[in-house]
């Protein structure tokens, strides 16, 4: 273990699992799981060696990416917990951050749902690690629909998640524009579902 200039402490081997883990989660995210072990560790500027002292196959590095980002992921589309929105805003908010994404250059989708299609296996580490992921974003409609008052908070968090899976689908592999779409379609889910409450 060595110093840094900051005096933090740092494990051999970490800066290059980091480096592993951020090239890796970038590259399978616009090329695919396919992508090859001589190509990941170039783009992390590591040797072959190195990257299997550190993960012992492809599929642990996948898995281990795929965990890396899920933070950062959820942050940048989830709003805050202590956020003074309404339910109503809150689930909004995720559909608004969907809709910037999607209209940026190389946007290819929801990364989560892209390993699940293209693995087709439910036990595989990093389909679980994926629906991990998914399944927070499913939780999290459904506590904010259980606030808002829907009837059936259960249902309305599965349509919205099947709403956001499509949306991401169409908008990263067939390249279209969502045009707003997907969050009038969402608050038209949330309005309807928490009317049939009221009437």
């Amino acid at each position: 273990m060595t110093a840094s200039r900051t005096g933090a402490r740092t494990v051999p081997g970490e800066a290059t699992r980091a480096r592993l883990l951020d090239a890796a989660a970038t590259l399978f995210y616009r090329e695919g799981t396919s992508v090859g072990i001589q190509a990941l560790a170039k783009a992390a500027g590591v040797s072959k060696r190195s990257m299997y002292e550190l993960f012992a196959s492809k599929d642990e590095l996948l898995t281990a990416a795929l965990k890396h980002r899920t933070p950062s992921l959820l942050d940048r589309f989830l709003p805050s917990p202590d956020s003074p929105d309404r339910p109503r805003e809150r689930i909004l908010y995720v559909f608004e951050r969907l809709e910037e994404a999607a209209a940026q250059p190389g946007y290819r989708g929801c990364p989560f749902l892209a390993v699940q299609v293209e693995l087709k296996d439910v036990d595989h580490p990093a389909s679980r690690a994926a629906s991990a992921a998914k399944d927070r974003m499913r939780d999290f409609f459904r506590d904010e629909a259980e606030r808002a008052g829907a009837l059936d908070p259960d249902t309305l968090a599965r349509q919205l998640v099947m709403l956001y899976d499509g949306a991401v689908a169409r908008a990263g592999a067939a390249g279209e524009h969502l045009d707003g779409l997907s969050l009038t379609t969402a608050a038209t889910l949330v309005d309807a579902a928490v009317d049939k409450r009221a009437a």
